[in-house]
């Protein structure tokens, strides 16, 4: 069976303030359906807008569409990404991404979901950790 979802039928949501810092507008491109597990959304962060520190049970990849954004991982400084990037986060590695504080900045997640969920949550990207200068 060939299940097509026109575009501009899916609702746009904002992302929730217990994830994110900043506006945040997530765009679901596939939800999970079993047998799949595969969810990938369009995120589109305002300048200044993050993640909350997160992992994933199976890892994830990002592709950046547009803008210029950041990316770190635990105990390292940001790195700048920038369209066409494409990022390849290891399960359990503790992460955050986002726009640069004055650019915007888009990409596709995708993520596997294991046992209902894709990401772990933790707590909020400080401004310190957020406004270190890139690697």
């Amino acid at each position: 069976m060939l299940e097509l979802t026109p575009a501009g039928t899916t609702p746009s949501r904002k992302g929730p303030a217990e994830y994110f810092s900043g506006n945040v507008r997530l765009d679901v491109i596939s939800e999970s359906r079993p047998p799949s597990q595969v969810f990938a959304a369009r995120v589109t962060f305002e300048p200044g807008a993050r993640t909350a520190w997160h992992t994933h049970p199976v890892g994830q990849i990002l592709h950046v569409l547009s803008g210029c954004g950041l990316i770190a991982l635990r105990g390292e400084a940001p790195r700048v990404i920038r369209p066409g990037d494409s990022i390849w986060i290891e399960p359990g590695v503790e992460h955050w991404h986002g726009a640069g504080p004055e650019t915007g900045m888009c990409h596709i997640a995708i993520q596997d979901v294991r046992d209902g969920s894709g990401a772990d949550w933790l707590e909020h990207v400080t401004d310190e950790d957020y406004l270190t200068p890139p690697a």
